[in-house]
């Protein structure tokens, strides 16, 4: 089985945005639901459960679910779906060779996707995460090159 690539996933649903966030945690924190019901403080797993089939969680659960799950999955999607990007926080750093290349990468598989959908061999959906995914790495760089004066520090 090979492992999914986390960085460039964009949900297409509330619900799979919840499932994603659950695998990420038993994937890369070896988390099961049972162990991130109790670090959300929930008396048993069958809410989380009942949660994520509905698609309902309470707003206040939020965020706790995706620390203790250690994915933001669920935000992402509800800022999609509202047609905002989302950003990460820049820090004012200079890039790393690794970073540059990441970037790169997805401004080609962006581009790449584009090209595919006009051919009609890409989904709308696979496309538009390839899009989006590209505009935040550029977004998130564009932060950093304009914070480097004042970089915050390396605690």
């Amino acid at each position: 089985m090979t492992r999914r690539n986390w960085k460039r996933f964009a949900a297409s649903s509330l619900q799979e945005a919840f499932e994603a966030c659950i695998e990420y945690g038993r994937e890369q924190q070896q988390l099961s639901v049972d162990r991130i019901a109790d670090r959300m403080g929930l008396p048993s797993k069958w809410a989380l459960y009942k949660w994520m089939e509905s698609g309902s969680m309470p707003v206040r659960l939020l965020r706790s679910f995706e620390h203790a799950c250690g994915a933001d999955f669920v935000t992402r999607y509800l800022a999609t779906s509202a047609h905002l990007l989302t950003v990460a926080m820049p820090t004012g750093r200079c890039a790393a060779v690794a970073d540059i290349a990441a970037l790169q990468a997805s401004c080609t598989e962006a581009v790449q996707a584009l090209i595919e959908f006009t051919g009609g061999k890409r989904t709308q959906g696979e496309t538009l995460a390839a899009l989006t995914a590209a505009m935040e790495a550029l977004a998130t760089e564009r932060g950093n090159v304009e914070r480097h004066h004042q970089p915050e520090l390396k605690l």
